[in-house]
């Protein structure tokens, strides 16, 4: 809740060494660089929570973007997803506001003690290098807030009071989010240099791009993604993005670490605080087809793929397919056959079967929140929309995607008007990002969420999530008219 004081925890993961600063006492904070790495390690583990991308988050937005549908086993706040059936009591929706919250406290916990880091005898490089993370992570989290709530409170420094915190203005929100990824990219390391699993100054850029992008500011946006020309590729096997074992490559601008040998005992003990090992996230178990299979790809989103686009392959099993590496076996109907129905395919992104047969509850594989094939889906979208913006200049980036070593579809012709060239960036960016939780935000800011999912239940007042009840209940700042409209 907006109205918590900062609890430090930390977490370990892949290539990035935390110290636990809950073994350090108040009195000798901030006299070290190991004591500084560790407040700013804590803000990264929110991210690694139930409410985030350990649990809710995959659901969220795969179910409510129509990319998923529902097996009968599907838990039943799940469902209230795919049916936009929810409403201010939700508990993950409430989970997914206190991670956040959470996080920009314990960011804010580092550069409210910008004074006493700057005394101590640490290099001024690094230094900045700190204060840079914690600014990526403060506008990441509240763009994660502010595009699922709008207007939300606004909290900048270190809480001393119980006090609650009104509403501030979504402007007001991106005013900052934009301010912090401006300070963080001039600062954080290059991506070539950082440790694995820590935002650079790439990651800044794209972010701030897409927070352009998001405010429809295309020239802005445009002008931070050119920044990365040059600076990635994209991967030559599309799956590549996807496996444990080739992480943090060519095409990975900023991921969500998790690493299963490190831990996982309090996996389910981390709904919004991150403490304790909970090295893992759960999207393979819970998207599995031989585990517990709660969600299949949806129909449509199947039917989305051209003949020939080897991304479905890359994407999802069928009854045939092989799975399991070394001792494994087809993919058979049996497989994906629930109570009633037999799906037509099941999840292959982010799943461990291409190395054994059951998912074993935890996973490694991180989640890639940024990758440069978005980047440059996004690029032809700032040309696409922006006056005097050129069509085949975004073709070109359309065609990028369309033409990795592994895929080779056809390049689209040059010369298309703009309403083909937008209608090429939403096939696209479906089949590309299909389980990556990219359609929903986009449908809605594109204005075609109610047209695209009308079926599922959506209506207007879904484009913002219901503060949650607990927030309300707890904030004395906020009241019932506090309350996004409709719910």
């Amino acid at each position: 809740m907006c109205t918590a004081i900062v609890i430090i925890s930390a977490c370990s993961t892949k290539d990035l060494e935390l110290v636990n600063p809950t073994q350090l006492s108040p009195e000798t904070f901030f006299r070290t660089e190991a004591q500084v790495q560790s407040s700013v390690n804590a803000a990264y583990v929110n991210l690694q929570t139930i409410g985030l991308f350990t649990r809710a988050y995959f659901f969220m937005f795969d179910l409510m973007g129509g990319d998923a549908g529902g097996n009968p086993q599907l838990e039943a706040d799940k469902r209230q997803y795919l049916e936009f059936s929810f409403d201010a009591n939700h508990g993950n929706m409430g989970d997914y506001w206190e991670s956040c919250y959470r996080g920009i406290n314990k960011a804010n916990f580092v550069l409210g003690n910008a004074e006493s880091i700057n005394a101590a005898p640490i290099s001024q490089a690094k230094k900045d290098k700190f204060f840079g993370e914690a600014k990526f992570l403060r506008a990441l989290y509240n763009f994660l807030l502010v595009t699922r709530w709008g207007d939300i409170p606004l909290i900048t420094d270190i809480p001393t009071t119980t006090d609650g915190i009104a509403k501030s203005p979504k402007a007001a929100v991106y005013d900052l989010i934009i301010s912090d990824l401006q300070s963080a990219s001039t600062t954080l390391l290059d991506k070539g240099v950082e440790a694995n699993g820590r935002a650079t100054k790439q990651a800044a850029i794209a972010l701030l791009g897409k927070v352009y992008l998001y405010q429809e500011k295309y020239d802005l946006a445009l002008a931070e993604f050119n920044k990365l020309n040059g600076q990635f590729s994209l991967e030559p096997d599309f799956y590549d993005n996807f496996m444990d074992e080739t992480e943090h490559g060519v095409e990975s601008i900023f991921e969500i670490e998790y690493d299963e040998t490190l831990g996982a005992n309090a996996l389910w003990n981390s709904s919004v605080s991150g403490a304790g090992a909970n090295e893992s996230t759960l999207r393979g178990q819970e998207y599995g087809f031989n585990d517990w299979f709660n969600t299949y790809p949806a129909n449509d989103l199947l039917a989305e793929y051209e003949t020939g686009d080897t991304r479905f392959e890359d994407t999802f099993y069928v009854a045939g397919d092989f799975f399991g590496g070394t001792g494994g076996r087809a993919v058979l109907a049996a497989d994906l056959t629930v109570p009633g129905a037999v799906r037509a395919a099941g999840w292959k992104k982010y799943q461990n079967y291409y190395k054994r047969l059951n998912e074993n509850i935890n996973s490694s594989i991180n989640f890639k929140y940024i990758r440069y094939a978005d980047v440059l889906l996004m690029m032809a979208e700032c040309e696409n929309k922006r006056p005097g913006g050129s069509q085949n200049a975004a073709i070109g980036y359309i065609n990028q995607v369309r033409q990795r070593p592994s895929v080779m579809l056809p390049a689209l012709p040059l010369g298309l008007a703009a309403p083909a060239v937008f209608d090429a960036i939403v096939h696209e960016r479906r089949v590309e990002l299909a389980g990556e939780q990219a359609r929903f935000s986009d449908l809605v800011r594109w204005g075609l969420a109610a047209t695209e999912l009308a079926g599922q239940g959506y209506q207007s007042k879904h484009a913002l999530w219901p503060i949650p009840r607990r927030e309300l209940d707890s904030n004395d700042a906020l009241t019932p008219e506090d309350q996004n409209p409709g719910y």
